[in-house]
């Protein structure tokens, strides 16, 4: 990809052309360079046509939540046709998953109001530009299912207990609303600077979804207390976000984030996920 990088900055931004090019992270649908300022962020899937139309999608959703959210989101900067790359300004701090903060807490108004700005739009400019997630909950939990197949040999006997519990009781119905969701608002995707939020990064899984998948991640990460102080200045429909619902999601996706630590280089995640399992399972 580092060809491709140098040939799209000498044609859409000579001035970074001879920036040197840092690896910043790669998941599971993109990989990311740095450029002097600037985010360079490529689809892996190998079709450049399907590479160059997300990269598209992506630019247009930026800009569109850009003009709405209450947190600094990327802006972008180019689409290079050939390569298929999205470069965007980088925004300030690191990523909260690797760098907590001393007072979580403190986080959970300006969360609160970024959701609300968020989920007004179930029928807007933004629910236009993405697809409708609605997976139903028997799906969310026979991947749990799976994900638990993977991380079992990592987790303690009274974990395995607690969760397996969860995996045999039913999942909740359907929710009571979809909206305009981040659907992968995790601390990996939350940057932070002094202690306090400074933007919210990585909009590919942006979807038309429960709004409770949005505060599932952060109970996950930041834990329930963080979360109900979210809910308690929500000001959306506090129902579609009931404790029942973020709590099914949380679950969900921290066995998600241990098998994915457990079957690739990214050990932290499997770190985390474990170091995390009582409260989001209590």
């Amino acid at each position: 990809m580092l060809d491709d990088i140098g040939a799209a900055l000498r044609r859409q931004l000579p001035s970074h052309a001879g920036a040197a090019v840092v690896p910043l992270g790669a998941g599971v649908d993109n990989v990311a360079f740095a450029a002097g300022d600037l985010v360079l962020r490529r689809s892996r899937d190998d079709d450049p046509a399907t590479r160059l139309a997300a990269a598209e999608r992506e630019a247009a959703l930026l800009t569109a939540v850009a003009a709405v959210s209450s947190l600094p989101v990327p802006e972008p900067v180019f689409v290079d046709g050939p390569t298929g790359i999205l470069a965007y300004r980088r925004l300030p701090g690191a990523p909260l998953l690797f760098h907590p903060v001393a007072a979580p807490a403190a986080l959970a108004e300006p969360l609160a109001r970024f959701l609300t700005g968020l989920h007004a739009d179930a029928h807007g400019a933004l629910s236009a530009l993405v697809d409708v997630d609605d997976t139903p909950g028997a799906e969310w939990l026979a991947d749990a299912a799976e994900s638990y197949e993977t991380a079992v040999a990592v987790i303690g006997t009274a974990g395995r207990r607690r969760v397996e519990a969860f995996l045999a009781a039913p999942p909740p119905g359907p929710p009571r609303r979809l909206t305009f969701c981040h659907a992968d608002l995790g601390a990996e995707h939350l940057l932070v600077d002094g202690g306090a939020l400074s933007g919210v990064i990585d909009w590919t899984d942006a979807a038309v979804a429960d709004p409770a998948v949005d505060l599932g991640r952060l109970y996950r990460d930041l834990g329930p207390d963080v979360v109900e102080r979210i809910v308690a200045s929500y000001g959306g429909d506090r129902d579609a976000v009931e404790p029942e619902r973020v709590a099914f999601y949380a679950r969900c996706a921290l066995l998600e984030d241990i098998a994915y630590g457990v079957e690739t280089d990214a050990a932290e995640y499997a770190r985390l996920g474990l170091a995390h399992l009582d409260r989001t399972f209590g």
